[in-house]
């Protein structure tokens, strides 16, 4: 499509937009409720110029919140601004990045070589870049799933997983994410199938006694939930020994455990991985989506995946298709891409500590506040309560999100219902942090 003449101040218009949305995001409340009506299918258009009016007017006034420094919430870190211009870039570009021979095709496996690297992964392994950890999570089960069937002499992309009288099972970690479940239900295993382990005692005597088809255990390097990190190496030495596939689920944590020395035993467990799942768009600060999945041996990946139609079949490498789902796959590494090459690894430390401190200073300030409960604190993951009923924790949690102060979300430990914060934005200090409290302490009934 060619440039029109009002296309260029439709650029800077947007680029102003852009702007202004960021500039502005720590002086307004972190979120206040959209006033969206429904209308009708539109019949004549609008000029482009009145549609962004609509957009400046209508959404942008109402985030997410994620870019806000005081949003506590989820694991949703606001975008550094260099990936919002990669991604525009990508958008224009606008390529399917299937395979062939073209630069986003060579970006992407650059950026798989990149962190196949830093995992510690040898010289061959692949991967590839899809939306998110439950993607990446998925992709790497349904290689497993083929792997032990095959081993079981089982045909799997042919007869799936019908008549077989022993069940595929899944070893997950008690606070494994609930993306293994959906996998396990979309994969044919069903969620029956799914095994709960504490630690590597517990799953080396559960795998000694499993009567069906173990096809892989999810250990997880960061969990969303508290922050707490499996004791990979044992995990890894499980596995080795019951020759059972080994994912890490390194969505949220996966920059700490890989970037910083503190965690070089846990780095060290997962380079003993047969995939790992990683999102650039948690704490890498990409724009959403930004998925990775890594894979240590591509050419099992490629025997459960690859179906190319005859007007696709091409000399040369295999295309991105052969190694997973999509058909049709978007430019996603430029983003990526841009950032390690602008923060490189020395920056990203810098941020990620950052975001820890933080963190261990609003843990710390729970601990001194005698109304407070510290219930868990992992990596930049912080869990805690007023003291008092779940009723009670549930009322302020309401307060807080309500106020536009600052925002958290509740979940459960130990059965107990939890203020659950969580810090993966550089902007956000000690000082918001304190906020928060305050903005606690204020949601309270009088």
């Amino acid at each position: 499509m060619r440039l029109l003449p009002g296309d260029a101040a439709l650029s800077r218009r947007v680029a102003d937009l852009v702007h202004g949305y960021l500039a502005d995001l720590p002086d307004g409340p972190v979120w206040r409720p959209p006033q969206f009506a429904p209308s009708a299918v539109p019949v004549e258009g609008t000029p482009a110029g009145a549609v962004l009016d609509e957009i400046a007017e209508r959404v942008m006034p109402h985030p997410f919140g994620n870019g806000h420094p005081r949003f506590f919430a989820w694991v949703n870190s606001p975008p550094h601004p260099l990936g919002v211009a990669a991604d525009a870039i990508a958008a224009a570009m606008n390529p399917s990045v299937a395979g062939g021979d073209h630069a986003a095709v060579h970006v992407e496996r650059e950026v798989v070589r990149w962190f196949a690297e830093l995992a510690g992964f040898p010289p061959g392994a692949g991967g590839l870049l899809v939306s998110g950890g439950s993607a990446a999570t998925l992709t790497a089960f349904a290689v497993a799933r083929h792997r032990a069937a095959a081993r079981a002499g089982i045909d799997v992309r042919a007869r799936g997983l019908q008549g077989h009288d022993r069940p595929f099972v899944l070893y997950l970690g008690a606070e494994g994410h609930g993306s293994a479940r959906k996998a396990a239900e979309l994969l044919g295993l069903g969620s029956d199938h799914v095994r709960l382990f504490d630690d590597a005692a517990m799953l080396g005597r559960m795998l000694d006694s499993e009567v069906g088809i173990p096809v892989a255990v999810m250990a997880t390097a960061g969990t969303v939930n508290t922050g707490a990190v499996d004791d990979l190496a044992a995990v890894a030495d499980v596995c080795a020994a019951h020759r059972v596939w080994l994912h890490v689920d390194a969505s949220y944590g996966g920059p700490a455990v890989l970037l910083l020395d503190r965690f070089a035993d846990a780095r060290a467990g997962l380079a003993r991985a047969d995939s790992v799942s990683l999102d650039p768009h948690k704490w890498l600060y990409a724009p959403v989506d930004a998925g990775l999945v890594l894979l240590r041996d591509p050419s099992v990946t490629r025997e459960a995946f690859s179906l190319v139609p005859p007007y696709l079949r091409a000399e040369g490498d295999p295309w991105f298709s052969e190694y997973g789902f999509e058909q049709t796959r978007p430019f996603r590494a430029l983003k990526v891409w841009a950032l390690l090459k602008h923060l490189g690894v020395a920056g990203y430390r810098a941020l990620i500590e950052h975001d820890l401190a933080v963190a261990a200073h609003l843990a710390a300030a729970v601990q001194l506040d005698p109304d407070l409960e510290l219930l868990a604190h992992g990596l930049s993951v912080v869990c805690f309560r007023v003291a008092g009923s779940d009723e009670l924790n549930r009322q302020v949690l309401a307060g807080v999100q309500a106020s536009g102060r600052a925002y958290l979300a509740g979940t459960t430990v130990d059965g107990a219902f939890a203020l659950r914060a969580c810090v993966v934005n550089p902007g956000t200090t000690t000082a918001d942090a304190d906020a928060l409290l305050s903005a606690v302490r204020a949601a309270l009934p009088s």
